[in-house]
């Protein structure tokens, strides 16, 4: 292959993961006017840090100096009562000297020394949802070490996040503990997408008349086309969790997708069985083909709420995240792939 019809293969990729992408000029921030700076814990240092010596002081200060995360720590993710502070001292110490999670710890120090994008990515969301919905909260973001067992915590005092669980795709231990298909969104580009969309999903809570795999597609488009807007700086398979392949596989055969979708009644059924099959992570979307990525059903809910506020741009973000009549929005979108 030559290098010009190389660099035109790779333009042309670019072009089209960029301009799938929701970065409407009528949804801005003004920063002038907001001033937030997210405040991220670094819960996992202070563990792996903690003096193994001393432990019964070290767990008094850390319930004294995080009351709201210790004790959801200690209880949810440790398994200890949190009232039994000899029993939770003596479980961190298990832990900091588990030979196996001990250099878990130490890749998690190395792999996470310079947070500084992170926070970037959820430091602008923070302010546009400061802007456009000032009624969600942006809470405190905790970093920890979970030992596997947990990747995010969502509460209204926090969010959470199981540094352990985001050290990439390629980290040998994973294909010990996780599905092939689940790899590629454990890495530390997905920590920023992955708080701020859990705030989104836990702020705007599935409400419809009809529970049918069109609601389900709508209103998971509906947070991705937000998360769109609010992450302007990130590739739209950033904000879906595709990889690029997978994210050109879709756009390919979008038509075929939506096609199959109509032509099999699926739009409209009511089975729950089948709205998991587009809408739950998977290997696939098995409904449509073995060669495609799973939750087609979000991607193609998304595509036709990127339509629909394309084809009305008198419709706000507000407006857009109220709106539960989704045989309306799909009427008005003009989706047509």
């Amino acid at each position: 292959m030559s290098k010009n019809i190389f660099y035109m293969l790779v333009f042309s990729l670019l072009v089209g993961l960029g301009t799938s992408c929701t970065k409407s000029n009528r949804f801005k921030v003004d920063n002038t006017t907001v001033d937030n700076t997210t405040q991220i814990i670094r819960f996992d240092s202070l563990l792996i840090n903690a003096d193994t010596a001393n432990l019964r002081t070290v767990v008094r200060k850390m319930y004294a100096d995080y009351p709201d995360f210790m004790p959801y720590y200690v209880e949810q993710i440790m398994g200890v009562n949190p009232t039994d502070t000899l029993e939770v001292a003596r479980m961190i110490g298990v832990f900091l000297t588990n030979k196996e999670f001990s250099k878990v710890n130490a890749d998690v120090t190395q792999e996470f020394s310079d947070i500084d994008s992170t926070q970037l990515h959820i430091n602008k969301a923070y302010r546009y949802l400061q802007q456009y919905f000032p009624e969600i909260s942006t809470p405190p973001v905790y970093f920890f070490v979970s030992g596997f067992n947990r990747s995010i915590i969502l509460e209204d005092k926090f969010v959470a996040i199981g540094l352990d669980l985001y050290l990439g795709a390629d980290y040998p231990k994973y294909a010990e503990i996780s599905y092939k298909y689940m790899l590629y969104n454990m890495r530390p580009a997905s920590i920023a997408p992955d708080v701020v969309s859990g705030i989104l999903f836990r702020h705007f809570q599935f409400d419809a008349s009809q529970n049918r795999l069109l609601e389900n597609m709508l209103y998971r488009g509906k947070v991705l086309y937000l998360l769109s807007v609010i992450m302007p700086d990130l590739m739209p398979n950033e904000i879906m969790g595709y990889s690029r392949f997978q994210w050109e596989w879709s756009r390919k055969y979008e038509e075929k997708i939506w096609n199959s979708i109509v032509g099999q009644k699926d739009l409209y059924s009511s089975d729950q069985l089948l709205i998991n099959k587009y809408m739950n992570d998977a290997p696939f979307t098995a409904t449509i083909s073995q060669e495609s990525p799973g939750r087609l059903g979000t991607w193609v809910g998304w595509q036709i709420i990127k339509s629909y506020m394309d084809n009305n741009a008198d419709i706000t973000l507000q407006e857009l995240m109220k709106s539960t009549d989704y045989q309306v929005v799909l009427n008005k979108s003009g989706y047509q792939p």
